[in-house]
């Protein structure tokens, strides 16, 4: 554990940035399963609320743009189908 008093409030940023960078990757991860199981009447709307997911942790630096990229391509394939 750290003594010093400004070494001790960075392990409480890091322990409060890590559990929000989870919860937005959980909520991501959430928006993607919703839109693969899908029905074909809700998948429009929700491929589009996913894409928006993939877009704002891209851009929090969650993913890498690369990936964000593949997610989004992938999500509009199968809004196609």
């Amino acid at each position: 554990m750290a003594n010093i008093k400004q070494a001790k409030k960075r392990v409480q940023i890091n322990e409060a940035k890590a559990a929000r960078n989870k919860s937005h990757k959980t909520a991501l991860k959430t928006a993607l399963k919703k839109a693969q199981n899908a029905g074909a009447a809700d998948r429009n709307e929700l491929v589009q609320a996913a894409i928006k997911k993939v877009d704002q942790a891209a851009a929090r630096g969650l993913i890498h743009k690369n990936n964000a990229a593949r997610k989004k391509s992938a999500l509009t394939k199968l809004l196609q189908a």
